[in-house]
């Protein structure tokens, strides 16, 4: 078989990609959003019943997708790396279902997600040579600095599950940002990077709502296909503080999905703090992440 099935647990989200590889184009996808780091930040532990969310997504999915979760190249990220007993769950699932999920830590994740990009990119006809990439998750925030072959990464702990569970007021989670932005300049600095040289590109879910809800999109009626390559500027992301602030949960929800209303406020912070260190005008949205990079890299070590 050319085809390859992948799934990326993150701190929020349960993503899974069947992949061609002969053709690389998508045959099925599924989403959903489970919450496996709900809590993490007071206890260090992933719940029982986040888990048993991880365990009925890995169920529908191959359900809906007709694929065995044996098979599947599993990886797991900044939740897991946290948890104190992600042996335990991580047995669980593969007892559970037989997925048998890998640990990987924010280089490989950075390595992973860039590759993505970069067929992305390739694929969109977006100049590839020189680009700085973020990738906001739920429990870590990672940046990575692509120039031609080379690049260098870093995956900052905080995202926005961790950053919403920590703070109820902005005061505390700008005071937190600020503190990160100083680390996001240090790591630049010591790398000798010139942000002017480079295009600002950002990944996941924060960026690529806020790029369907500037599209008329909303959860329920996204096109990838259309969220990709879009150009999101800073009114965009004030915009859509502004419509969240104003809107009840239940526009909010069909807006940015289940599971996402608590959150999404603070990924467009974060999303607007790194817009801050860079002194960008603007950044391309991809949709591609993690778990195409899983797909595609299966592919190449065929």
């Amino acid at each position: 078989m050319n085809q390859v099935t992948a799934i990326d647990l993150g701190s929020n989200s349960f993503r899974v990609l069947i992949y061609d590889c002969l053709n690389n184009k998508v045959l099925g996808e599924h989403n959903e959003v489970v919450g496996m780091a709900d809590g993490l930040s007071e206890t260090n532990c992933i719940s029982n019943e986040a888990q048993q969310r991880v365990v009925d997504a890995i169920n529908t999915s191959s359900e809906k997708l007709g694929y065995d979760p044996s098979k599947a190249i599993c990886v797991t990220t900044a939740a897991m790396r946290l948890a104190n007993n992600s042996t335990e769950v991580l047995s669980y699932f593969k007892k559970q279902t037989g997925a048998q999920f890998k640990i990987i830590d924010g280089k490989e994740e950075a390595r992973l997600t860039l590759l993505a990009v970069k067929y992305a990119l390739k694929r969109e006809k977006i100049n590839s040579s020189k680009f700085i990439l973020l990738d906001i998750g739920g429990g870590s925030t990672e940046i990575i600095v692509s120039d031609e072959d080379e690049s260098i990464s870093h995956s900052f702990n905080f995202g926005i599950v961790t950053l919403t569970q920590k703070y109820d007021n902005y005061e505390d989670l700008n005071k937190e940002l600020q503190a990160h932005k100083k680390d996001i300049k240090n790591f630049l600095e010591e790398n000798s990077v010139d942000t002017k040289d480079y295009t600002f590109v950002a990944t996941a879910g924060t960026p690529t709502t806020i790029a369907a809800i500037k599209l008329g999109q909303d959860f329920f009626h996204y096109d990838k296909d259309a969220v990709n390559g879009t150009k999101i500027k800073i009114k965009d992301l004030d915009e859509c503080l502004e419509l969240f602030r104003n809107s009840s949960t239940s526009t909010i929800t069909k807006l940015v999905g289940r599971g996402r209303v608590e959150f999404i406020e603070v990924g467009v912070y974060i999303y607007k703090t790194i817009f801050e260190v860079l002194d960008k005008k603007e950044s391309i949205v991809l949709d591609d992440g993690l778990r195409e990079g899983v797909a595609i890299n299966s592919c190449l070590l065929r």
